[in-house]
């Protein structure tokens, strides 16, 4: 009888004591190490990518082909050719309304930041400040109703601050990433976002590449396309361990059909958040925590070849720490350390100090201690987060050419559930200043919305007019430009149309 009480005793104990959270300690001075290898590695791949972004779009670069690299690289870029740091400045956006307003600064703090930044913006990003701008809030500013570019790469290369911020916490991180990646991305495109956040938070307690995925991936549902495309690369290293060419081939023939990107459309452009970060995942795997062979694996995979090696670079950054990344990839970092990126107030050595700020208080929120020149991170068991999928019912058909320049009325017709026009509002001369073009769409002589379209750049509207929820028949568009000025000129390029995936062979041309 006391034996088995003992023994329950014993059973108890150790249930409570498996039950409590587990910590990892890790040095202060390793934590800043390992952020600032996160900050200097995604500028290093950024720089080392740029040549290559988007020239291999279909292809792989040849192993045989060299890739440049070289001391002063780094500061020529950043001071001659500023705008390819868009994977830096982004981020740094987000950064700098954290240092402003804490870690509890409201959604909207974040969305006009970057809407209002006089940086130019694409795709996701530049849908996302038109609806910003135009009153439509976020998280709508990012779903896929509101936003053509909704699975593009956007918030995949911008989310590295939010797991820079929470190391051994991916849970935290997708809860940021849930806050800002949904100004600008949904679904896919959101995902991408997720997964990269988390990978950052596994490398800082993890050297094995292996894991760094395999955990992040935990993070995302399993019944959507995203986790299966991720799935297939890991499955395809394994099968083929030697031969990453191999891999880029099953990846292409699987997952490189981008059907709703407007600049994608039958096209071998793809700036898709999932084959992009399949390349990422394919490079880590193949590069094996080498960090000068997962770089070039990343860059020579193609397509967004700028952003995927930052990516890589930053997880390895951040997985080796800053004093580990081989001197060869440092040269002439030191120089550039001080300049402030373009379009912000913040260098590299700035952000490696309020990175690390931002963690530690990050890591103390989330019940983790610093005890001197130790720090206690209570270390989350990843969960998946919501399950979200755009662009449902509808499946590509067709493109037709719409070439009319300064049109003052314009339709057109199709048979579908779904379409979007593509062109541009632009100023006629330099001179003068910019305008908004008004336009009248009526669908089915249904009066549907008058569209506001900038002729400024910055704040243009990608696409000038879509509808992705219409039922499956023959419609008519038209157009009308409400505010004709000899000033300005509204454009058509072309509009591509959907159907339903049940009726997709009844209208395949």
């Amino acid at each position: 009888m006391k034996a088995s009480f003992f023994i329950g005793l014993l059973i108890c104990s150790f249930v409570k004591l498996e039950a409590q959270p587990k910590f990892k300690a890790i040095a202060a001075t390793t934590l800043h190490d390992k952020i600032k290898g996160g900050w200097a590695g995604q500028t290093i791949g950024v720089t080392f990518g740029a040549p290559y972004e988007f020239r291999f779009s279909g292809s792989f670069i040849q192993d045989y082909q060299p890739l440049k690299w070289y001391d002063g690289y780094i500061k020529n870029e950043m001071l001659h050719n500023a705008g390819l740091y868009d994977d830096l400045y982004m981020d740094l956006t987000f950064v700098e309304v954290f240092e402003k307003y804490g870690l509890d600064a409201p959604v909207d703090s974040f969305a006009n930041a970057f809407a209002k930044a006089a940086y130019p913006l694409w795709h996701a990003n530049q849908s996302a400040r038109y609806n910003i701008l135009n009153g439509i809030k976020a998280p709508a500013s990012g779903n896929w109703l509101y936003n053509p570019h909704a699975d593009d790469i956007d918030f995949q290369i911008e989310a590295d601050f939010a797991g820079l911020m929470s190391p051994g916490m991916p849970n935290t991180a997708s809860a940021i990433s849930d806050k800002i990646g949904h100004i600008m991305n949904y679904g896919d495109g959101w995902y991408g976002g997720v997964f990269i956040g988390a990978m950052y938070t596994q490398a800082f307690f993890n050297n094995d590449v292996n894991e760094i995925v395999y955990s992040a991936l935990k993070t995302i549902p399993a019944n959507t396309s995203y986790y299966r495309c991720i799935s297939d690369v890991i499955r395809w290293n394994k099968k083929y361990p030697n031969d990453w060419h191999q891999t880029w081939l099953e990846i292409q023939k699987k997952w490189s059909s981008d059907k709703f990107c407007p600049d994608g459309i039958f096209s071998g452009f793809d700036i898709d958040a999932t084959l992009n970060s399949a390349y990422v995942v394919m490079s880590l795997l193949y590069g094996d925590g080498d960090y000068t062979r997962s770089l070039e694996l990343a860059a020579r995979a193609g397509q967004d070849a700028d952003c995927n090696p930052s990516t890589v670079g930053g997880i390895l950054g951040a997985m080796l720490g800053y004093e580990k990344i081989p001197a060869y990839w440092k040269m002439g970092l030191k120089e550039s350390e001080d300049i402030d990126f373009k379009y912000t107030n913040t260098s590299l050595n700035k952000v490696y100090a309020i990175g690390y700020n931002h963690a530690i208080q990050n890591i103390r929120r989330n019940g983790g201690i610093v005890k001197g020149d130790s720090v206690y991170v209570k270390i989350q068991t990843p969960v998946a987060v919501k399950f979200e999928q755009g662009f449902t019912g509808l499946n590509t058909v067709n493109e037709k050419s719409l070439q009319n320049k300064d049109i003052k009325e314009l339709s057109f017709e199709f048979e579908g559930n779904g379409f979007v026009l593509k062109g541009q509002s632009v100023r006629k001369s330099s001179a003068g200043t910019e305008g908004v073009i008004k336009l009248e769409i009526t669908i089915d002589n249904e009066k549907k919305e008058i569209v506001h379209l900038p002729t400024s750049f910055l704040t243009r509207r990608n696409e000038l007019y879509w509808n992705y929820q219409l039922e499956n028949k023959q419609h008519k568009v038209s157009l009308k430009v409400l505010n004709p000025d000899a000033a300005y000129s509204l454009d058509t390029w072309n509009y591509f149309y959907y159907t339903s995936p049940m009726l997709k062979n009844k209208f395949l041309p």
